[in-house]
């Protein structure tokens, strides 16, 4: 990858963000900008003009999106803003700068009722309100700008910010027993390895651009991941396996979303770690921090 590429990381300090500054860093990167949501508001225009202007950025990476699922269906008029107009924002000023466009979405755009792998072409039928303005957000994109890729990702975690792992090691440490619903279907997807492949992405630069899915290989239940947690993290706890109808959420989740990455592994050439194997290369680091 050219070291002198320009980028520009919406959302630089969540979750993704942090994770990418990560692998940049290993790879001698150091062209990335990270903004926090204040530096990179992007429903902000002037600010954005001011910004794109000043940087003249080659490449744009959204990380920045509204991830809290549950309280989405009270806050929809800001879940919308910020998940379908910020993303149209980003695209409309790439379009005028001439940057590409590389946005994160989600397997919440799926309903996620049939037990099949989800391809780039299947119907997207969102359940809740995130999942809406997600798929909103994607719509928007395509429609201004053409130079996009659309990765949608699942169960995404890593060491860094709240996650599942964290919050499973952190209960398992205080408790002895949990509950962990065992019919959501889908896989988890380190973030470190997504930041990779975004990076990759953009070193190749083959500008077949469209949506795209990506998350580590396999397939789990929540209730089989928290296993993993536990088992690698050598945490000793009863978990106790549950429907989805015993831990009622304002928002619905789809009951089955493991997505199919025949087109990102053959557009780009990538092998994908297996989910447990990504997960044990986490819990190595989180164990190193405590």
């Amino acid at each position: 990858m050219n070291v002198d590429i320009k980028i520009l990381v919406f959302g630089g300090v969540g979750q993704l963000g942090t994770c990418r500054e990560k692998v940049s860093e290993e790879r001698g990167l150091s062209s990335l900008l990270y903004l926090d949501e204040i530096q990179g508001n992007i429903l902000d225009l002037d600010l954005l003009h001011r910004l794109f202007q000043k940087e003249s950025p080659q490449f744009v990476i959204n990380c920045a999106d509204y991830t809290a699922v549950d309280k989405a269906e009270e806050d929809v008029e800001l879940c919308e803003k910020i998940n379908k107009i910020g993303a149209e924002n980003l695209a409309t000023l790439c379009a005028e700068y001439n940057a590409t466009l590389i946005h994160v979405s989600t397997d919440f755009v799926f309903e996620g009722n049939l037990p099949k792998l989800l391809n780039e072409l299947d119907i997207a039928n969102p359940i809740n309100v995130y999942g809406k303005t997600k798929l909103d957000g994607e719509l928007g994109i395509s429609s201004i700008l053409e130079a996009h890729y659309i990765l949608r990702t699942s169960w995404l975690y890593s060491e860094f910010a709240n996650n599942f792992v964290k919050t499973m090691r952190k209960l398992g440490a205080d408790r002895e027993e949990l509950s962990v619903i065992v019919d959501q279907v889908g896989t988890p997807t380190y973030a470190v390895d997504l930041a990779g492949v975004i990076l990759d992405i953009i070193g190749i630069n083959n500008e077949k651009y469209g949506t795209y899915h990506y998350s580590n290989e396999g397939v789990t239940s929540w209730y089989d991941f928290a296993k993993g947690i536990f088992d690698l993290s050598k945490i000793e706890v009863k978990l106790n396996p549950i429907p989805g109808s015993a831990y009622p959420t304002k928002a619905i989740r789809p009951a089955f979303s493991v997505l199919d990455k025949t087109k990102i592994k053959n557009t780009f050439g990538l092998t994908i770690p297996y989910w447990r194997d990504s997960l044990l290369k986490c819990i190595e680091q989180l164990d190193k921090q405590s």
